[in-house]
């Protein structure tokens, strides 16, 4: 999942970008009642705003501790769960949220909020080990910080 991500040094992208971070933290923090005031203030187009805000990150503070959210589906079976979560823990990530819809048709969808912080494994070769459990499906990283 990662491979499809660069760093790149800002000073080579348009000065657009940086002003789409601007947006978002305006609207994040409530300096910005909606995006449509946040985009004017800073002088960004919407279009150029809603095209780009799920494509640009910034690096968070890591002495923190870095969070994940990620979205899958399992099979109604007994175990599935369990394993995903030995999978997490033998990892050293913690789990923050669960939050599974019922089933339907056999499968449950899951949305998962990890605490990386002191995992012992790179984040890609936890990805990597939760994709091969057993009785998950579509596993999608949601956001990372």
């Amino acid at each position: 999942m990662l491979e499809n991500y660069l760093i790149v040094h800002k000073s080579i992208l348009p000065d657009y970008y940086e002003t789409v971070l601007a947006v978002r933290r305006a609207i994040e923090s409530g300096q910005a009642r909606d995006v449509s005031q946040a985009c004017r203030e800073a002088g960004l187009s919407r279009s150029t705003y809603y095209k780009y805000k799920d494509f640009i990150f910034e690096p968070s503070d890591m002495e923190g501790g870095r969070r994940a959210v990620l979205s899958m589906l399992l099979d109604h079976e007994p175990g599935v769960l369990s394993a995903l979560l030995q999978c997490v823990s033998a990892a050293g990530a913690s789990v923050l949220t669960i939050d599974q819809s019922l089933p339907i048709h056999g499968k449950a969808g899951v949305t998962l909020a990890l605490e990386l912080g002191e995992m012992r494994i790179p984040f890609q070769t936890l990805q990597e080990q939760i994709v091969a459990v057993p009785g998950l499906e579509n596993v999608r990283l949601i956001a990372i910080e």
